[in-house]
């Protein structure tokens, strides 16, 4: 598991989400998988249902797109089955976060999901987390998050995302 699956992982973990990561699916009859989801999540009380890939590629915009339209509808054929016995699951939100990019603003949506970048992740969690660790610190169990909020205490500054992974209508209920 990459640093931005496992920072995906932990933030969706503390906001409430049952979450899995690095689920194999598509089990081939000799053996192997035909790909894996880096990270899904289901968060019970707002029912938002999500599908997280992530990846420091460096290819160009259309390989990118073919590559993530592959992995996404692998996401939407078999990430609902690996939350049975939840009831009916929502519409799955599905969400790639990049860390390297440019002309960001052209390409929102890739492979059928969602862009959010490395940068606007670590904002979003930057500006959610307690601002006080005296009070309130990220328990331990969160280490890159609590190093976020570590850099926030110090006096770090981040400006609101234009994308979050979490969206706010999921985030108020």
């Amino acid at each position: 598991m990459n640093h931005l699956e496992e920072l995906t992982t932990e933030w969706l973990d503390y906001n409430g989400y049952f979450t899995r990561n690095s689920v194999r699916v598509g089990p081939r009859p000799l053996g192997g998988y035909d790909g894996e989801l880096d990270v899904i999540g289901y968060h019970p009380e707002t029912g938002h249902f999500v599908h997280v890939e992530c990846s420091m590629d460096a290819l160009t915009w259309d390989n990118r797109e073919k590559r993530f339209a592959r992995k996404l509808a692998m996401g939407r054929e078999y990430a609902a089955s690996h939350f049975n016995g939840i009831g009916v699951l929502g519409e799955l939100d599905q969400i790639v976060v990049l860390g390297f990019v440019s002309a960001v603003e052209k390409h929102r949506s890739i492979g059928g999901g969602r862009l959010v970048t490395s940068s606007e992740l670590v904002a979003e969690i930057a500006c959610s987390v307690p601002k006080n660790n005296a009070r309130s610190a990220v328990p331990e169990n969160f280490p890159l998050l609590r190093t976020l909020q570590l850099a926030v205490v110090a006096g770090a500054q981040f400006a609101q995302p234009a994308c979050t992974v979490i969206p706010a209508i999921a985030k108020n209920q």
